[in-house]
């Protein structure tokens, strides 16, 4: 069977080409986050999943737990989901939904991971170069992981830099042995 992100990538395509034309990326990032949490739901999941229901009674039945919080779009993409069977998919269709919004936007969300807290200061400082580097919009999160030592891991989408000291005692330790 094929990859559950590739099943959900064309899904997540319209979703978001329909919400760039119809200038509502707002609202069907936030109505695809509740749908992902939603369907999540273990009895939601056997619900969905159940023989006995048509996809159509499936998408009604789903559609119904949110009421009238859902626009008329977003009910009849739930409704495409379920007549292909893909209703299980919500959650992979938000995340790819979230990474085609960043990039139009030109946005990217960075963590970073350091031994010890950091100020605000220095954040700071790491946004305006993060910014520079990958020519995005730059939004923090900040962690700490106290195994680090000292230095700092960032992860932004595909980019991870390590600086850690536990990352350069690792290097060096395989440089060693090798």
């Amino acid at each position: 069977m094929a990859d559950p992100v590739t099943l959900a990538r064309p899904y997540a395509k319209a979703a978001f080409q329909s919400a760039r034309d119809s200038n509502e990326l707002p609202i069907w990032s936030s109505a695809l986050k509740s749908l992902a949490i939603v369907a999540d739901d273990k009895k939601v999941r056997e619900i969905l999943s159940s023989p006995l229901l048509t996809s159509e009674e499936q998408a009604v039945t789903f559609i119904s737990l949110f009421g009238d919080e859902i626009s008329a779009s977003v009910k009849s993409f739930i409704q495409t989901l379920a007549y292909h069977g893909r209703l299980p998919l919500l959650g992979e269709v938000s995340e790819l939904f979230e990474e085609f919004r960043a990039q139009e936007e030109k946005s990217i969300e960075a963590v970073v991971t350091t031994a010890f807290k950091v100020g605000s200061g220095t954040l700071e400082n790491l946004v305006q170069a993060l910014k520079k580097n990958l020519n995005r919009d730059v939004s923090v999160i900040s962690a700490v992981d106290p195994s680090l030592i000292g230095g700092a891991i960032i992860r932004a989408g595909d980019t991870v830099i390590d600086s850690s000291v536990r990352g350069k005692l690792e290097k060096l330790a395989e440089s060693i042995n090798s």
